[in-house]
């Protein structure tokens, strides 16, 4: 009886412990493995399904799983960071977005890239996209590829 309630007095520290952490996420890889699992029954027209997992002031995380090519896009006061978790796909930056059109505040989006470098990317891979960088995710026929996007507002 002594050894539960020993128990039940960590558990409860650990309870307060999270509550003293305002703006603290621990997302552990059986949870991403949870979360792919979840969006691939989402995946709409555009081969694609989002999940929003935190705002954090400057900064915010999403999901993305993909099953076909994202569009071209362009984010002006936006950086973005890649943490790749599942599949393989080609990220296609800098260049031009072409038939660039306004989604959004500092948005652009298009069908394609002009004249941009193309990197290989696979689970582990991070990759860092400055503001004002055009960029494209890129999946091949019959793949699929899941990443987490860490946005930081730059302004």
């Amino acid at each position: 009886m002594e050894c539960l309630a020993v128990m039940l007095l960590f558990a409860s520290m650990a309870d307060l412990q999270d509550a003293e952490l305002p703006g603290f996420m621990h997302l552990s890889n059986q949870a991403l493995e949870a979360l792919e699992g979840r969006l691939g029954p989402k995946i709409d027209q555009n081969n694609v399904a989002t999940e929003r997992l935190g705002n954090f002031g400057n900064h915010s995380l999403m999901a993305v799983h993909r099953r076909g090519d994202g569009e071209a896009e362009l984010h002006e006061s936006q950086a973005d960071t890649f943490i790749m978790k599942s599949g393989e796909a080609t990220l296609v930056v800098g260049g031009a977005v072409l038939d660039g059109r306004t989604t959004g505040v500092g948005e652009v989006r298009g069908r394609a890239i002009s004249g941009g470098e193309m990197k290989s990317l696979s689970p582990g891979d991070i990759v860092h996209i400055p503001a004002k960088m055009p960029h494209q995710v890129l999946v091949a026929p019959g793949k699929q590829v899941t990443y987490v996007i860490v946005k930081v507002d730059v302004k």
